[in-house]
């Protein structure tokens, strides 16, 4: 079982004991967007403290109907102008309660989103990464996972990159730092911060290093039970940005920024038993089950690929030779494969290469353990390990861009028995509006081939 870290975090005791001296002044209650965004409110802690944990706290049911600049769209069942864009609930998950050290005085704790009859809200992110862990349970199974964000430093803040028009900016580092120490440190104050305060927020930080493209690094985190590590990764990500922003920096975790190595996310998970057996291994070798649960990934990863890969620009990075999968193939240790088999022993695990630095981690993990789930009910054989490079193997490919993706999830039975009708079309329309947005777009692109030329 993991080691975790106790530090930063808080009981209501102790946020109590920390108001009273003055420590604490101000609680993030905070949920999380159909793009993986932390939204919600910054509530004074007395109030926090003397109502919203009892009572509950409200919001608009428009924060899971909307685009990512925030504009209100057709298409959602659940919230719409026909509707009156009502409120859903704010249901604070206590565990989560933790210090946020980069912001003075102040704490977070995530929340569940509840109807106001205290069912949940069937198409929010944290609630289908729920339903996922219910399902297996009920096969006496429990999920552990770890994400892996890269990031690209720049030397411009995020306004001077606004008004620049994201281009000609200073990449932190100006050549390749990938496991480099020296050239990685000119950047240490700010890496530091990031590291020091996650682990002050309660997170288990490992390590940071270097990566391939100019000012791209990575920081890791112990893994954990699948919802904490979902919760674990968007606070980070979006504490990173904050922490950047403070440093007179800026940072993007986008898939694909330029032409050189983009952002990835590989994603860990393993399963084991209540008793916290790891199920999935045989020694060394993945066992009858975690053959089942594997081969079911396999199987599923094509059509639940929406979940992984979100947006127009996540399906950029899968060019061969570039670190990210075109395959859909698992190998042992095998880095051109979708599904890479790493650790031995009870470190078995298998890491999922296909997302990028925009994937929403709970929709993620909820579709790899549901296709995991198909691949053990209905005792899935694995096909033999991709030994060679799967960049040239004759397997099928990761779909290559959104609307493909689009496809393959509307037609995807795993999908529709694992998360349901109404999370299936939430889900659509999310990508059809993201493409109906991409299709009417004039891009740089085309200015420069076509303003003179054509």
């Amino acid at each position: 079982m993991p080691h975790r870290s106790t530090r930063g975090q808080l009981t209501l005791d102790e946020l109590r004991a920390g108001v009273e001296a003055g420590e604490f002044h101000t609680v993030l209650l905070a949920m999380v967007d159909m793009q993986g965004r932390l939204q919600g409110k910054r509530l004074t802690a007395e109030h926090f403290l003397g109502e919203v944990v009892t009572d509950k706290a409200e919001g608009c049911n428009y924060q899971l109907a909307v685009d990512v600049e925030m504009n209100t769209v057709g298409g959602y069942q659940h919230a719409s102008w026909s509707t009156g864009y009502g409120d859903f609930v704010f249901a604070p998950d206590l565990s989560t309660l933790r210090c946020i050290p980069w912001h003075d005085g102040t704490a977070l704790v995530m929340s569940d989103l509840e109807w106001r009859d205290a069912s949940p809200v069937t198409v929010s992110p944290r609630q289908i990464l729920r339903r996922q862990i219910e399902r297996l349970a009920e096969r006496g199974l429990v999920a552990f996972a770890g994400t892996e964000l890269e990031f690209i430093v720049f030397r411009d803040t995020y306004e001077d990159a606004w008004h620049k028009g994201y281009r000609n900016l200073t990449p932190a580092n100006l050549y390749n730092v990938d496991y480099a120490l020296l050239d990685t440190a000119g950047l240490e104050p700010l890496m530091a911060r990031i590291r020091n305060e996650m682990q002050g927020a309660g997170l288990s930080v490992l390590d940071s290093k270097g990566e391939c493209n100019y000012g791209q690094h990575e920081i890791n985190f112990l893994y954990d039970e699948a919802l904490a590590s979902a919760d674990g990764h968007v606070i980070y990500k979006n504490g990173a940005k904050e922490i950047a922003a403070q440093e007179g920096h800026s940072l993007t975790f986008m898939p694909k920024f330029n032409e050189r190595e983009g952002n990835s996310c590989h994603i860990h998970l393993s399963v084991r038993s209540r008793e916290g057996e790891p199920v999935m291994a045989d020694g060394d070798r993945l066992s009858p089950l975690g053959e089942h649960f594997v081969a079911g990934m396999l199987s599923g990863l094509r059509e639940l690929t929406l979940f992984n890969a979100p947006n127009i620009n996540s399906y950029k990075r899968y060019v061969p030779g570039s670190f990210a999968p075109t395959a859909v193939a698992w190998g042992r240790d095998n880095r051109t494969c979708a599904l890479r088999l790493v650790g031995t022993g009870s470190s078995l695990r298998m890491e999922n290469r296909v997302p990028g630095g925009d994937v929403n981690p709970y929709l993620a993990l909820a579709g790899m353990i549901a296709a995991g789930i198909h691949g053990i009910d209905n005792e899935l054989p694995l096909e033999p390990a991709c030994n060679g490079n799967a960049y040239e193997a004759d397997k099928p490919h990761v779909p290559a861009s959104l609307g493909a993706a689009r496809e393959l999830f509307a037609a995807s039975e795993i999908a529709r028995e694992a998360f349901g009708e109404e999370v299936v079309a939430h889900y659509l329309n999310m990508a059809d509006v993201e493409l109906a947005a991409f299709g009417t777009a004039v891009t740089d692109w085309e200015r420069y081939r076509g303003f003179e030329r054509l």
